[in-house]
């Protein structure tokens, strides 16, 4: 390595660099100046006019510093000679690095402070024309963090995540883009969950549903974006004719997804602002299928509540498995108590249990005793895109807290499954459940229509709930919820 290039790493290190050449010159040059100091002293301190030779010598040795340190001033952001490229290096930011310029002067796309967004549009299958569309958006400073593609029979959509300059509009964007060649341009901004590339995001959703069977919606939408999806049972309660049959293969209709239920039943998935790609519909068909191989499935476990009087109740999830358990407590329960919870004859309450306890429709919470038998009942049921919370407990275990601890555990399940809001539908009379949804401590909403109220609480990630997101869809064959305790 050559003394240069050493000069230069060490400088890129922050260590100093020592020219040894120069200092070896200097200090010659300092013995000259001595020897030459000494000669002219003697040979003037010798001849009649000294003294005054002396005077005009420091005179003109003070100007002569004084004119260097003049020019030093000026001219010291000069590198000197010898060292170019060593200061050059040591200037040297990285082309990620906040506040770098680009060549042409402006600042770098790439900084933390830029706007994420998600942006979908058509563009024809021929060479060379994602690479116009990516140079539009490269002259406008947008960064691509990702691509997807989704061929189509005339066409490809293309799928980016995009990093852009706070002041660039999203309809600078898109106009970019139709310029560049791309049609039908759907753009929106996103967030940092968005940054997990899309095979890391489809494992993750199939991991959750494969460990339970109630999360199959929840990942369908995690999966598609904002949609509405719908679990229709093959026969409706109270009879009456079921969904039309789906084939096994599902049907893709536009903004439309159609997918048979392992169970027999009907899963629709509706985008209504963004058509589905076959590559969505083949991913939605991918999970619904695992579903169905790998059978009813519920987390097991359970939390022990211990209830004023001392008495110890466990709360665990259960599903069909637990359906005879559960028509013994509707039998157990007076006909005030279950006509408070599903606001009509009490003959026919039980028809609704299959459903109720079904993973497909939602989740179901358990209040057992020590000896199994259950005494309450909390559902956390999937709404289309709202979700509603519907509770029962039997008569002589009302009052103790029982469906207060049902309900704030769902609205942690709610919170979990990243939900907005719950509703819960019940008589105005039913000062319990108002209690109980008033206890939450959350922001409510109150709509009385005919002796009916609805009640919708807007979740919060409160601490008391993390540990374990106004109009109603009214569903025929999901029942409402009643008294809590």
């Amino acid at each position: 390595m050559t003394p240069e290039m050493s000069d230069v790493t060490r400088t890129k290190h922050g260590r100093p660099v020592h020219h040894w050449r120069r200092d070896l010159v200097e200090l010659a040059a300092l013995f000259t100046a001595v020897a030459v100091a000494d000669a002219v002293a003697n040979l003037i301190g010798h001849g009649p006019d000294g003294p005054a030779l002396l005077v005009i010598s420091a005179i003109v040795l003070a100007a002569t510093a004084g004119f260097h340190v003049w020019w030093a001033r000026r001219h010291g952001h000069a590198p000197p000679a010898g060292d170019t490229g060593a200061r050059q290096a040591a200037e040297t930011r990285s082309a990620g690095q906040s506040g770098a310029q680009r060549p042409d002067g402006g600042a770098d796309a790439v900084t933390g402070a830029g706007v994420l967004w998600r942006m979908r549009t058509t563009v024809q299958d021929e060479p060379g024309s994602l690479a116009v569309l990516c140079t539009a958006l490269a002259e406008r400073r947008v960064d691509i963090l990702s691509l997807q593609t989704h061929p189509l029979a005339d066409g490809t959509v293309d799928e980016f995540l995009l990093r852009g300059p706070g002041e660039l509009p999203a309809a600078e964007i898109t106009r970019a883009v139709a310029l560049a060649g791309g049609g039908s341009t759907w753009i929106e901004r996103a967030d940092a969950h968005d940054l997990v590339d899309a095979p890391t995001r489809v494992l993750g959703l199939a991991a959750r549903t494969a460990l339970d069977a109630a999360e199959l919606p929840l990942a369908l939408r995690q999966l598609l974006g904002r949609c509405t999806i719908r679990s229709l049972p093959g026969a409706p309660v109270g009879g009456g004719r079921g969904p039309e049959p789906v084939p096994v293969e599902g049907v893709l209709e536009d903004t439309v997804l159609r997918l048979r239920a392992p169970e027999g039943g009907v899963i629709t998935v509706e985008r209504p602002y963004l058509p589905f790609t076959p590559t969505e519909f083949a991913r939605a068909r991918a999970l619904v299928e695992l579903d169905g191989r790998l059978g009813p499935r519920i987390p097991r476990g359970h939390d022990m509540l211990t209830l004023p009087e001392g008495k110890d109740i466990a709360v665990r999830r259960v599903d069909t498995g637990d359906l005879t358990a559960a028509r013994e407590m509707h039998e157990r329960c007076s006909a005030r108590t279950l006509d408070m919870r599903y606001h009509g004859p009490a003959r026919d309450a039980d028809r609704y249990l299959n459903h109720l306890l079904s993973p497909r429709f939602g989740r179901t919470l358990a209040a057992q005793t020590a000896s199994g038998r259950i005494v309450g009942l909390g559902h956390l049921l999937w709404d289309g895109d709202e979700t509603e919370v519907a509770l029962l407990v039997e008569d002589d275990w009302q009052r103790r807290g029982i469906g207060t601890e049902l309900l704030r555990r769902l609205v942690a399940l709610a919170v979990e499954a990243g939900c907005e809001s719950v509703y819960a539908v019940t008589r105005a009379s039913n000062t319990g459940m108002v209690a109980a949804m008033r206890g939450l401590g959350l922001p409510l909403d109150y709509q009385v229509e005919e002796g009916t109220l609805v009640i919708t609480a807007r979740l919060v990630a409160t601490p008391a709930m993390t540990g374990h997101r106004t109009a109603r869809t009214a569903n025929a064959s999901a029942p409402r919820p009643g008294t809590p305790d």
